[in-house]
């Protein structure tokens, strides 16, 4: 990445909330003039929350640190970046698994060669990098980060503060454009429910740290069929696809009880949907995109689910197309 990608200063502009986002709210939004590369790609299709928008807003608009929490396949971090894509903000993600260390972030000495001989240059890491530049940068899966990486990020969390890099004796202060977001399946407290594996209780003083958290959940049943519709429009008019919507709804409803330690998330809707198109069949699609990887003993439970939106006994249908007969 260099600088020459990136815009130089402040925003030039400002959008209208309620045109680009299709929010009832009277305001704007600080937006550059022309995208760079850095910039996402627009999804037209995109459906915003309202909630979670005017959250992630006022991270750019005022610098708070805003922290995007809900269950998987919601689309935290889409929504950050659909955002800065209509704000041609610069935005950049950085997955915190368990291989990110602090020297990955930060940076580190490396050899190069200068002039024909090789020498010790240090290499600064994505967090100074986008620390000193007009960048909107995205932690993502916050909650599963090393802890080693969390105490490095604790510093820049302070909307003044400033990032010192002890292997070169430097104190860095931020961009007067630089943004920081994160996402997370958990509110920092750990995961009693066994799905998110590998996230881990927080430091309490940086949860403190966040000015804005925002739950991001799953969208209601009529704009879930309009997301899907809008991004699988083979099934747009298939009265499939309500039943398809309803399914996912059953398994949410399950989870949330007790039955069922597997849920339906829109990411697995639109999976299902595009399946359908590649098997040419709404059942196989099904198995493939997501009954195959739930738990054996609770399979039975999401076919009582499925016979009561489609109307038929999934285990009695053979599990690919192509073994059954008309």
């Amino acid at each position: 990445m260099t600088t020459s990608d990136l815009p130089a200063d402040m925003p030039d502009g400002e959008v209208s909330i309620r045109e680009t986002f299709g929010i009832d709210v009277d305001g704007m939004a600080p937006a550059y003039g022309e995208p760079t590369p850095h910039v996402p790609a627009i999804d037209e299709g995109y459906l915003f929350d309202p909630g979670a928008t005017m959250a992630i807003l006022a991270g750019f608009s005022s610098n708070a640190r805003v922290l995007v929490q809900g269950p998987h396949g919601t689309g935290k971090s889409s929504h950050i970046e659909q955002i800065a894509a209509r704000l041609n903000w610069p935005c950049v993600r950085i997955n915190l698994d368990s291989h990110i260390s602090r020297i990955d972030l930060i940076g580190k000495d490396a050899i190069v060669l200068r002039d024909g001989k090789q020498v010790t240059e240090f290499r600064e890491g994505m967090l100074p990098w986008a620390f000193q530049r007009p960048v909107a940068l995205v932690f993502d899966e916050y909650d599963a980060g090393r802890p080693d990486v969390m105490f490095a990020i604790q510093r820049v969390l302070e909307a003044e503060g400033r990032l010192t890099i002890l292997d070169q004796n430097k104190v860095l202060s931020p961009h007067a454009s630089f943004r920081l977001f994160a996402t997370a399946n958990t509110i920092g407290l750990g995961d009693i429910t066994g799905l998110y594996h590998g996230t881990q209780q927080l430091n309490q003083a940086q949860l403190d740290r966040w000015d804005v958290t925002v739950r991001l959940d799953y969208l209601s049943p009529e704009n879930e069929l309009a997301m899907v519709s809008a991004k699988a429009p083979w099934l747009a008019e298939d009265a499939a696809l309500p039943q398809m919507i309803r399914m996912a709804g059953l398994t949410r409803v399950g989870f949330q009880a007790g039955d069922v330690s597997t849920v339906m998330s829109p990411r697995t809707v639109l999976s299902w949907a595009q399946n359908v198109q590649r098997f040419g069949d709404i059942d196989h699609a099904f198995r493939v995109g997501f009954l195959n990887r739930c738990d054996e003993a609770e399979r039975e439970i999401f076919a009582e689910y499925y016979q009561r939106c489609f109307g038929r006994d999934l285990m009695d249908i053979p599990e690919t197309p192509w073994q059954r007969t008309t």
